[in-house]
Formats: C-alpha cells, sequence, structure tokens
C-alpha cells in the first residue's frame, strides 16, 4: 500500500498552549488508523492541524508526498481531506438538506452525491426538510458524516463519532466503516473508546499528553500493551 498521509514531527497548539510534541503518524491507502489516548491526549488537535484548522509550529504533513503544511483548510479539503469534527458543528440555520448541498458545492469528482448519502443513512432523506439541529444526537452525527462524504474525500477524518450516543446508534454508524473502505476511502478515527476503535482499526496510534506512545498493528500489540499505553503507563 502507497502512503497517503505522513505527519513528521509534528508540534502544534493553540496560542500559549502546546498540544502536540514531535508527533509521527503514516496513514497507507486503504487502512483504518485508529488515533486514541484520554481526554486531553491532542487527539483532535492532531486531526485539526491536519486539516488546516490548528497552527502548526514544527515538522510536517505530507499528502501523497507533497507538503500540506499550513494549507487553509479549504485548500485542504480540496486535496481530498475532510474532517467530520468533533461536536457536529452543523448548520442550525438550514435544513439538512441544505447542509449536504453546501459540502456537495465543493464540485470534487467522485461516487458521493445526495442519493449515495440517503442510501447510507435513510433517515437522512426522511428528515432532510428539517433544521439539522432538530435532529437526535445519532442522526446529527450521520449528517455530519454524510456531508463530509459529499466533499469525495480519498482520506476521511473521523473525530469523536461515538461521543455521546447509545451504543445501538454507535453500532450503526462504525457499520459504515466497511461500506466505506469499500468506495476507497482510507479513515482516521479518533477514539476514547479503546474497545470501539480496535473492532475497525488496521492499526492503532495511542497519544498521552501530546505524545505518541505506541503504535502498530492490535493483534501484534496486545490489548493489555494498548491499555498501558492509553493510561500512561507503558515503558
Amino acid at each position: 500500500m502507497s502512503t497517503l498521509l505522513d505527519v513528521r514531527g509534528l508540534d502544534a497548539g493553540y496560542g500559549d498552549f502546546q498540544a502536540l510534541f514531535g508527533v509521527d503518524l503514516t496513514v497507507r491507502e486503504g487502512e483504518v488508523v485508529a488515533v486514541i489516548g484520554a481526554n486531553g491526549a491532542g487527539k483532535s488537535t492532531l486531526l485539526g492541524a491536519i486539516a488546516g484548522l490548528v497552527e502548526v509550529r514544527a515538522g510536517e504533513i505530507l499528502h501523497r508526498g507533497e507538503p500540506i503544511t499550513g494549507l487553509p483548510a479549504e485548500a485542504v479539503v480540496r486535496r481530498g481531506i475532510a474532517l467530520v469534527p468533533e461536536g457536529r458543528r452543523l448548520f442550525p440555520s438550514l435544513s439538512v438538506e441544505e447542509n449536504l448541498r453546501l459540502a456537495a458545492a465543493l464540485g470534487r469528482p467522485g461516487p458521493w452525491d445526495l442519493d449515495a448519502v440517503y442510501a447510507l443513512f435513510p433517515v437522512l432523506r426522511e428528515r432532510r426538510d428539517i433544521p439539522a439541529t432538530a435532529l437526535s444526537g445519532g442522526q446529527q452525527q450521520m449528517c455530519a458524516i454524510a456531508r463530509g462524504l459529499l466533499t469525495n474525500p480519498e482520506l476521511l477524518l473521523l473525530d469523536e463519532a461515538s461521543l455521546g450516543l447509545a451504543p445501538a446508534v454507535i453500532r450503526e454508524i462504525y457499520a459504515t466503516v466497511p461500506r466505506l473502505r469499500e468506495q476507497g476511502i482510507t479513515l482516521v478515527v479518533v477514539e476514547q473508546d479503546i474497545g470501539q476503535a480496535l473492532q475497525v482499526a488496521d492499526r492503532v496510534c495511542c497519544l498521552q499528553e501530546g505524545r505518541v506512545t505506541l503504535e502498530g498493528r492490535p493483534a501484534e500489540l496486545g490489548r493489555e500493551r494498548i491499555r498501558e499505553a492509553y493510561f500512561g503507563t507503558a515503558a
């Protein structure tokens, strides 16, 4: 598999606060990479830096071997990298379909259009005319994922998709991951839920206080070693 994304020695943060320290991450085409860690580990900062939303202070980010460090978010999306942010961040004044059409307006070619995302999440078609924020939490998460897909990304950054949702809804959302892979999408999934992350991941990267404490294939690392890295007790 060819390397799709390469993060090297990344320092990033907000204002006077530094959240990431020398982070390395490689994502190969067709993989699902789970980035795990406790609250405040730097997971969302990492995705934000890749997406062009967080200041990079040192290091570099390469997409297909080309530097994208410091590119504005719109330019990153046009290259085929889409972020589904924590908290969904839907436009409350717009309907479900209006939220989706905004993403589709980018015009990047690919298989994802309104019919395709409605087939993936049929409830969105049924509720397309209501305000997006009138949806349930799980439906809002589906809408946020659909919005990301409508930019026709080759790399989808999925930030805390399970946060605050019922277990049945989480299973429904994560059941879409194989279908996304079938469409050629590579995923980086940020999760606090270790069990959920390991179910879908080809490789896992654990962050603790802004630093990588463990990286590799779940089967090779073992659950106990992953838990130790998560809680900061790994050697």
